[in-house]
């Protein structure tokens, strides 16, 4: 007896959208990323097209960490406390396809960055690669309202993606983007009403559905990863069901929750029974990303570069057509 696999057939697609401005675009990009597009849930070449790949963007912090372990640290020790060297290896070496830039040093319980020196650490790294940037404060609403207007002119024509609009910060940041041509994150907690209502809340000022990527705030394998995974499945079939305002393409951020879970870091002295310590954080990194992967995410943004690698051989599996 013949079988036919069962088809859904969707009556809408997410937003396709393009990060990075080439000299011809008003930039200096050198290359450019296109995500989201897809008529279907992940990589279900028979229902519908999945036109972009998912990409990879590797994380680059402003200033050097503290308490990185060994496995991570040895493969950045030599360009950390230089983000415009850390990015160039990270593009040249490690293949990432954008830079996470992240101004962590602007925190004010920390060094307290003056937003002069983010927008000179932000012209530095654009010199250093021409892939597409993602640049995001400290994390204080108040530092980051005050360092992101100058960090959006230092970065204006290059169409950046700037990090992050929450819904009780969003005007600033939105109206940086705004004036100097860059796309934006839009952050919420695991919760798909809120998430939509910061949507709602930035085109309201004027941002197109187009320049927006969503980030709903996720964990780690082990650490919620299940319900994460369908919130951000239920987001994605609530943009092929037809909803505008959650059609954008999705982020998530993977590097430092894998990383930060005492699976990934503990001793192997500790935790003999783990396995070994140069491992266990790359295989916890790939299996989040892995997991988000399949839940629809289009921007993976990534630490280890051994995870990058091999989340980059997953992705080139699962976007190739099965009849290819």
């Amino acid at each position: 007896m013949p079988f036919t696999i069962p088809k859904e057939r969707w009556t809408a697609q997410v937003q396709t959208t393009t990060i990075g401005a080439p000299e011809a675009d008003g930039g200096t990009r050198t290359s450019t990323v296109t995500v989201g597009g897809e008529q279907t849930l992940p990589f279900l070449h028979f229902e519908g097209e999945t036109p972009n790949p998912p990409v990879i963007a590797i994380e680059v912090l402003d200033e050097a960490p503290t308490g990185w372990p060994e496995p991570l640290l040895k493969h950045y020790q030599e360009v950390l406390g230089d983000p415009a060297a850390w990015a160039q290896k990270a593009v040249a070496e490690f293949g990432a396809d954008m830079i996470c830039l992240r101004l962590v040093s602007a925190n004010p319980d920390g060094t307290n960055a003056s937003a002069d020196d983010c927008a000179e650490t932000i012209q530095s790294v654009l010199k250093a690669v021409g892939v597409p940037l993602i640049i995001w404060g400290c994390g204080d609403d108040d530092k980051d309202n005050e360092i992101m207007p100058f960090c959006s002119q230092a970065a204006a024509g290059e169409r950046c993606v700037l990090g992050s609009a929450t819904q009780d910060n969003y005007k600033t940041i939105c109206a940086s983007a705004l004036a100097d041509g860059h796309l934006i994150v839009n952050e919420s907690p695991l919760d798909i009403n809120i998430q939509k209502q910061v949507n709602i809340l930035v085109t309201d000022m004027g941002m197109d559905l187009n320049d927006i990527i969503m980030y709903q705030i996720t964990g780690a394998l082990g650490y919620g990863v299940e319900y994460a995974y369908s919130i951000l499945e239920r987001t994605r079939l609530a943009a092929l069901g037809g909803d505008k305002m959650l059609q954008m393409p999705m982020l998530s951020i993977v590097g430092s929750e894998a990383w930060r879970v005492k699976e990934a870091w503990q001793s192997e002295e500790e935790a003999p029974e783990w396995g070994p310590l140069d491992k266990r954080g790359i295989m916890w990194e790939v299996a989040t990303a892995s997991l988000f992967l399949h839940a629809g995410t289009d921007i993976l943004v990534m630490w280890h570069p051994e995870a990058v690698a091999r989340l980059h051989d997953l992705i080139a599996e699962l976007i190739a057509s099965p009849q290819a």
